[in-house]
C-alpha cells in the first residue's frame, strides 16, 4: 500500500480497496463477482424489457417493479467499473471528482429504490385495502408524477450534501474501505469538522430511507388488518400471496442497508474484511435477488419471461 503524506491536503485521488487480506486472489474472486454482476444486470434488464413489451403487464404493479428494476440496474452500474477494474487491473485510483460522482449515483439510486419500495407498499395498500378505487387512484398519468417525484426526491438532496463534502481537507491518508466511494467512507478521512456533514447527511436518511420505512410498516399493519377481517382462509393465503415478493424486496434492501450503517458508526475497530464484505451485501444482494424473487414469485412475470424465452427458441 502506498504511503501518504499526513499533513493536511484536499486529495487529487483517492485509493479502493479490494478484498482485504486476499489481493493476491483477486483474480479468482472476480469469477464470482462477475456472475452477481451479470444475474443482475440480464435480470433487471430482462424485467424492463418484459414490462415494457408486454401489453398484459401494463399495471401500475408491474410499472413499480419496472422502476425497482431500473433502480436496481443503476445501482449495479455505478459500480461495475471500480470493482472489477480493481479485481482485474488492479486500478485502486479514483479521482476526487469521480468519487464524488459515483456517490452521487450510488446514494441517489439508493434513495430511489427506498422510494420505490414505499410506492409499491401503497399500490398493495391500496389494491388490498381498497379494490373498488385502485384503477381510480393509480392511473397512468399520476404513477408518471410519482416516478418523477422518486427521481427528483433522491437527487436534490444529495447536491448540497456532496457540495459539503468538497470543502473538506483530509490528513488521515486517502484510502477508503470499500471497492467504491461511500459518503461516511470518505467522510472518515477528513481531519476538518464533519459536524455538519454527518448532522445533515443523518438527516436525508432519516427523511428519505427512515421515513420510507415508518410507511411501508404502518401499510402492512393495516394490510394485514384488513386481510384479518376476511371470512375466507383461502381468501387470506392469496392476498398475502400477492404481498411476499415485495416483503422480500424490502428485507433484503432494508437489512444491508442499516448493517453497513451500524458498521460505520459504531464498528469502526472491525476488521476491513467485515466493511468491505456488508459492503459489497448491500450494493450487489439487491439487484441480484429482486429479478429472481419477482420472476419465482410473480406468477405473470414468469409467464412473461418464459414466453420470450420460447419464442427465441422457436
Amino acid at each position: 500500500m502506498p504511503s501518504f503524506n499526513q499533513s493536511i491536503f484536499h486529495p487529487a485521488v483517492f485509493f479502493l480497496t479490494g478484498i482485504p487480506g486476499f489481493e493476491t486472489y483477486h483474480a479468482w474472486l472476480s469469477i464470482p463477482f462477475c456472475c452477481l454482476y451479470a444475474i443482475a444486470i440480464s435480470g433487471n434488464g430482462m424485467i424492463l424489457f418484459v414490462i415494457f413489451t408486454e401489453s398484459s403487464l401494463h399495471e401500475p404493479m408491474y410499472y413499480f417493479l419496472s422502476m425497482l428494476s431500473f433502480t436496481d440496474l443503476g445501482l449495479c452500474l455505478s459500480t461495475l467499473v471500480t470493482m472489477l477494474g480493481i479485481f482485474w487491473f488492479n486500478a485502486q485510483e479514483i479521482s476526487f471528482d469521480a468519487c464524488i460522482g459515483q456517490m452521487f449515483f450510488i446514494h441517489g439510486f439508493t434513495f430511489m429504490e427506498s422510494s420505490v419500495l414505499l410506492a409499491m407498499a401503497f399500490d398493495r395498500f391500496t389494491a388490498i385495502c381498497n379494490p373498488l378505487r385502485y384503477a381510480t387512484i393509480l392511473t397512468n398519468s399520476r404513477i408518471i408524477k410519482v416516478g418523477f417525484a422518486i427521481v427528483i426526491r433522491g437527487t436534490t438532496a444529495l447536491v448540497p450534501l456532496l457540495l459539503l463534502l468538497k470543502r473538506l481537507s483530509f490528513c488521515h491518508g486517502h484510502v477508503l474501505h470499500h471497492s467504491y466511494c461511500f459518503h461516511p467512507d470518505v467522510m472518515t478521512l477528513s481531519c476538518t469538522d464533519t459536524k455538519i456533514n454527518s448532522a445533515f447527511g443523518l438527516a436525508i436518511v432519516i427523511s428519505t430511507a427512515g421515513l420510507d420505512s415508518v410507511f411501508i410498516l404502518l401499510s402492512y399493519v393495516l394490510i394485514i388488518h384488513s386481510v384479518l377481517n376476511m371470512a375466507s382462509p383461502e381468501e387470506r393465503k392469496k392476498v398475502f400471496g400477492t404481498c411476499v415478493s415485495h416483503i422480500s424486496a424490502v428485507a433484503i434492501f432494508y437489512i444491508p442497508m442499516i448493517s453497513l450503517s451500524l458498521v460505520h458508526r459504531f464498528g469502526k475497530q472491525a476488521p476491513p474484511l467485515v466493511h468491505t464484505l456488508i459492503a459489497n451485501v448491500y450494493l450487489l444482494i439487491p439487484p441480484v435477488m429482486n429479478p429472481i424473487i419477482y420472476s419465482v414469485k410473480t406468477k405473470q412475470i414468469r409467464k412473461a419471461v418464459l414466453k420470450i424465452f420460447l419464442s427465441k427458441m422457436i
